[in-house]
């Protein structure tokens, strides 16, 4: 939602100044998807707004539901008629969390990951990010009947693209997303993940002490991670390691570390050692939490460079990964696999 625009709009139509707010709390809290829904307004009003303004910067494209429930995907076509995804995911019951993207492609590459298949094309506005969150809200007014079903908890910078290579718009998106006169958010429950950028975790740290960071690894040693992410080149495993010596010097908040688990690739106790010798190796490891993902497959009739070396690894395989980490006192959970019947993983629908 623009707020200049709709209030410039008010003011050129000579409305009183507590329009604004009225407005604002029906759409950043009610989560109406149309002015017309707006009851604390006269018909009048509702009928204007409606014609000369939208309260999304997008079109819903696609909606895609999981059998159980727990994962929602939309497809959403912007302005210039790119497309980006968003995703809902409720990993308990009336627990919401979003997924949301901040780029239109990604410039990094990686080789397992359907979004980069299509390349880069252009930043997301503050708006097109926070878009997102407020179509979720409007999403789960419509199809909760209750109240408290409504409200989407959390939020991850986890979509399509690279946060810290957006960082302006996903800043001020994310000021947005904490303002209390807007979407009202904590701090702690919004979530920033990064394959590793320079100076993007100093910048970070400055501006938002209290939102959670995390960390997209999947490899423990350079070479591995070069060779199926280019980015390593320029910023490596060893870059961020000096990052987080330095996040740690001024935070003691806790950092995730994201490993997508590769069959035959990255889930041998090997690499489970290599793993946790890396992060010990940061100092303060007890403030870094491995989160073990099962790989979303990208379908065969989309692909990516390299797309048939990876696959899945067996539950069996990872159970014994996450074991190898706990005795080794490096704290390490199993992210529930939620998605893969919607096409879940980042650019699996907009890369259609």
């Amino acid at each position: 939602m623009n707020l200049e625009n709709l209030e410039k709009f008010l003011k050129d139509n000579n409305q009183p100044k507590f329009r604004l707010e009225q407005i604002k709390k029906a759409i950043f809290e009610d989560g109406v998807s149309s002015f017309l829904e707006i009851s604390t307004i006269p018909k009048n009003l509702q009928e204007l707004l409606n014609k000369e303004m939208k309260i999304l910067s997008f079109e819903v494209e696609k909606v895609l539901v999981s059998k159980d429930k727990l994962s929602i995907k939309a497809l959403l076509e912007l302005s210039d008629g790119s497309y980006i995804e968003t995703v809902l995911l409720s990993p308990r019951p009336n627990t919401y969390t979003a997924c949301i993207s901040s780029q239109v492609g990604c410039p990094l590459g990686c080789a397992f990951c359907a979004t980069g298949k299509g390349g880069f094309k252009r930043n997301l506005t503050t708006e097109e990010i926070t878009d997102q969150v407020l179509f979720w809200r409007q999403y789960l007014a419509a199809h909760s009947s209750k109240l408290e079903s409504r409200k989407v908890g959390n939020i991850v910078y986890m979509g399509m693209g690279e946060p810290f290579l957006n960082w302006e718009e996903v800043k001020k998106s994310a000021e947005d997303l904490i303002n209390p006169k807007l979407f009202n958010f904590g701090s702690r429950s919004i979530s920033i993940s990064t394959v590793g950028v320079k100076n993007g975790i100093k910048k970070f740290l400055a501006e938002f002490p209290q939102v959670n960071l995390a960390i997209s690894l999947h490899f423990a040693n350079d070479e591995m991670r070069s060779r199926f992410m280019p980015s390593n080149k320029a910023h490596s495993s060893e870059d961020i390691k000096k990052d987080l010596g330095e996040y740690f010097k001024k935070s003691k908040r806790k950092v995730f570390i994201e490993y997508i688990m590769f069959e035959g690739l990255n889930d041998s106790l090997k690499d489970a050692g290599e793993l946790a010798g890396y992060l010990k190796s940061i100092g303060n490891f007890y403030l870094l939490h491995v989160n073990l993902i099962s790989y979303n497959s990208v379908n065969s009739e989309q692909g990516t460079k390299n797309s048939n070396i990876f696959s899945p690894s067996s539950k069996n395989k990872i159970l014994k990964f996450r074991n190898y980490l706990l005795q080794n006192k490096i704290n390490a959970t199993i992210r529930k696999s939620l998605g893969q019947e919607i096409s879940g993983a980042c650019g699996q629908l907009a890369g259609k």
